[in-house]
């Protein structure tokens, strides 16, 4: 019988571990993805976190930077560029046609999560990778300029202004999809990956009822095991450490250990970290030490199945 894997995910981290636990599990892994750093660009719906994750377990990922296709042209960019167009947010020419494909099945009438698993399985994917909602949230960051849209903030600033509050508009009217509360309602075990917990994991579980779906998981038994984004103090990639000291917490395993309290069973910290696990288990949570890592395709798929022993054996 197949066992059924849920992972949270948003960003490079959690694009990784997610094509680690698809290495397990195949068709088994359905994966939520933020959908808060979602924008419109040149008149296309761009989903980041989305098509990180899809072009990962696609093998399709840029090596170096874990975004984007490898060896990607940007002739479209730069003929952009040549009319005035704002061109700060690259789109590569293979990673438009995501984008073209998507907002033309989108404005024809065809749901979100419809159509991100169409464009999925035309890659080959076996994994599922869901969009958190069908409606539109955003994701917004408060600075000393004032109130910015995510990728503005993250893109074309390059993350440089402190973030003083974050917000989700449009939060209140969004709902899961179908396919989410049923992968849910399935879950033999639900990992949330080493994701930003405040604007890639914090957005999935600000929509309206995700929580509810995650606490009747695990009433019924299923464990929820979270992997550290924060790794000697320092995120490995992004702003998250930053971030989680400029609204008031610790940019330390720990730290994000408090964050996932009362809803995390496991949570998996870096061997540079040992010395915390007393705190995280001082949470109720039981600490895993290990390599997390994840260099390359082998080390992904290494920490994923030490997770996968953990919470599915």
């Amino acid at each position: 019988m197949t066992r059924h894997l849920v992972a949270l995910a948003g960003g490079v981290g959690g694009a990784k571990l997610a094509e680690g636990l698809a290495a397990h599990c195949g068709d088994g892994l359905e994966v939520i993805v933020n959908t808060g750093d979602d924008c419109v660009r040149h008149g296309l719906l761009v989903m980041p976190d989305h098509d990180t994750v899809l072009y990962n377990l696609a093998g399709l990922e840029q090596a170096v930077f874990g975004w984007g296709i490898e060896g990607d042209t940007f002739a479209t960019m730069d003929q952009l560029a040549a009319y005035g167009e704002e061109t700060w947010f690259r789109l590569g020419d293979r990673d438009l046609a995501l984008h073209i494909a998507r907002t033309a099945r989108v404005r024809a009438g065809g749901r979100l999560t419809e159509v991100c698993l169409g464009l999925q399985a035309a890659l080959g994917v076996a994994s599922r990778i869901l969009p958190m909602s069908d409606d539109p949230v955003a994701t917004e960051v408060r600075t000393a300029d004032g109130w910015l849209e995510f990728q503005e903030y993250f893109v074309h600033r390059r993350q440089e202004p402190d973030v003083l509050e974050l917000r989700f508009a449009g939060m209140t009217a969004a709902a899961p999809s179908p396919e989410v509360v049923a992968a849910l309602d399935r879950a033999d075990a639900i990992v949330v990956c080493p994701s930003n917990p405040l604007v890639s994991v914090g957005p999935i579980l600000a929509v309206p009822g995700m929580r509810d779906g995650v606490d009747r998981a695990r009433a019924r038994g299923v464990p929820v095991a979270a992997v550290s984004p924060i790794v000697g103090g320092r995120a490995l990639k992004g702003p998250a450490d930053r971030m989680l000291v400029g609204l008031g917490h610790e940019a330390s395993a720990a730290g994000v250990a408090r964050l996932y309290a009362g809803m995390v069973d496991v949570f998996v910290i870096d061997a540079v970290d040992e010395g915390e696990a007393a705190a995280v288990e001082a949470l109720g949570m039981r600490a895993v030490v290990t390599d997390t890592i994840m260099g390359d395709d082998a080390s992904r798929a290494r920490l994923a199945g030490e997770i996968v022993a953990e919470v599915l054996a």
